[in-house]
């Protein structure tokens, strides 16, 4: 007699997602997978829209990576109208989207997946949340964290216009520039950051590497896939975030493609399962196998730990110190242990800051001139950046007055879609056995997913309404023994 167990809600991540885990008579897991229940119709509703409206339209996906939604589309409107915004708008942008991006990482690492490794994988459900960050590591370490998110926050509110969804990005350049008062108090603040990251890493090191236990967990096979990885470099493959070449890696680290945004169709497909509203990308030019890994294998993956496979390096000093003893204490390039996404995530912050403290002690970044109008007519724009999560495409396509006829989203969470699927089916298998499952365990598997830190309300987005759906459990001979609606 089969058994079902559910996982609903799964916790600690942006949107909505649910675990099946269907075991065979002996109790063992004949099959797991993540289900996202909702549907995403931007594409749909943003044809016939002007494509000036994208930035502030693309940006409601979510609540939690606005930032990168408007970054992404801005950037999608240089290109559609054959625009380059002058340095200074380019260096604005820049500077808030690194901020964004420290403070972004920061969110995840004290507040959803911190809690897995300071309070402990199997600690009470009750307990592993902030408050229990909080309990663990003392009030006044608590409220450094909030300190810093509030103060690189405001920076963000301050040129955004808003803090969660912002305004000021526009094809060409940006609404705002930077004055002289602001530029010598946001430099205090992005050298905080850089203190800021480095008691974060120090924390990592002193929570995590020094416990044997969490180490063995990280470089353990029940969190561990051979795949490709995707990520933004620049000229010299060192970790961008916010432009360059779009570089994979195969899963033995050699470069396999590196190609611009406009290409990336020629090197990036979106394949399609009947039980989820979820895409699957894979790479075109290897082909979809299905939820495998290996060399043959079409799926690949994005965020912290791919952008770090993809490079050679980071693009700040304290930075590469940092990614040169991540590779050093994981056995070399590339990692395949998705627990280590979590190290990758922090030392990606310490880039962030440091390129705040880079951008705002630039003088040409309180240059005026900040916005090019000097307009194309509109026929296809193509954006790239790198948001949190992952690789972000927009893909707008016009008709000579700007107004929408076609576009296409590649969030940063979809890319990692299979792998989110493989590493959770992986660990379930490896840690359930014959039929003893208990919330520890629960949680363990909940880990594989949390790692990505992936964001479902980007990957799919829930139209006004119910979504209908029908779920078919098939028995061993091809029976339908279940139906579930919702």
């Amino acid at each position: 007699m089969y058994k079902e167990i559910t996982i609903d809600p799964i916790t600690r991540l942006e949107g909505h997602g649910k675990i099946d885990i269907f075991l065979d008579e002996a109790g063992n897991v004949a099959h797991a997978c993540l289900q996202v229940p909702e549907l995403r119709g931007y594409e749909r509703f943003a044809v016939g829209r002007l494509a000036e409206e994208m930035p502030r339209i693309t940006e409601t996906i979510c609540g939690v990576c606005p930032t990168a939604h408007h970054m992404c589309s801005t950037k999608a409107l240089d290109d559609l109208y054959g625009v380059e915004p002058p340095p200074a708008a380019r260096k604005i942008r820049e500077f808030q989207y690194n901020t964004f991006m420290f403070e972004d990482h920061n969110l995840h690492f004290y507040f959803l997946g911190g809690p897995d490794f300071i309070v402990g994988p199997d600690a009470p459900a009750a307990e592993r949340n902030v408050l229990g960050v909080i309990a663990k590591v003392g009030l006044e370490i608590g409220k450094k964290v909030i300190d810093i998110r509030k103060r690189t926050r405001n920076i963000i509110q301050t040129l955004g216009g808003r803090v969660v969804h912002p305004v000021n990005g526009l094809p060409g350049g940006v609404s705002r520039g930077i004055t002289k008062e602001q530029q010598e108090e946001w430099k205090k603040i992005a050298e905080d950051a850089v203190e800021f990251a480095k008691f974060t890493l120090k924390a990592f090191d002193d929570i995590v590497l020094k416990n044997k236990a969490y180490v063995d967990l990280i470089l353990g096979d029940v969190y561990k896939h051979k795949t490709y990885y995707m990520g933004l470099v620049d000229d010299n493959n060192k970790v961008n975030f916010y432009d360059g070449w779009i570089r994979v890696v195969d899963p033995e680290g050699k470069e396999f493609a590196k190609f611009k945004a406009r290409d990336y169709l020629n090197h990036i497909a979106e394949g399609v399962e009947s039980w989820t509203y979820i895409k699957f990308p894979y790479l075109k030019n290897v082909g979809w196998k299905g939820f495998v890994d290996g060399k043959d294998s079409g799926v690949y993956r994005v965020a912290p730990l791919g952008r770090l496979n993809a490079s050679d390096g980071m693009a700040t000093p304290l930075a590469q110190e940092y990614y040169e003893k991540f590779y050093q204490t994981l056995g070399g390039k590339p990692v395949h242990h998705t627990l280590a996404t979590h190290w990758a995530r922090v030392i990606e912050a310490m880039q962030a800051a440091e390129k705040m403290v880079e951008l705002i002690n630039d003088p040409e970044i309180l240059d005026p001139r900040i916005r090019n109008m000097d307009f194309k007519t509109p026929k296809v724009g193509i954006g790239v950046i790198e948001a949190p999560r992952g690789t972000l495409f927009h893909h707008y396509e016009t008709d000579e007055k700007g107004r929408l006829t076609k576009a296409n989203l590649i969030v940063a969470t979809v890319n990692n879609s299979a792998a989110i699927n493989m590493s959770i089916e992986k660990a379930a298998r490896m840690l359930i056995k014959n039929g003893v499952v208990n919330d520890g365990l629960l949680n363990m598997i909940e880990m594989a997913f949390r790692a990505y830190d992936p964001c479902f309300a980007c990957a799919t987005h829930n139209l006004p309404g119910q979504v209908p759906i029908e779920i078919n459990i098939h028995n061993a001979q091809g029976e339908i023994i279940r139906t579930i609606k919702n």
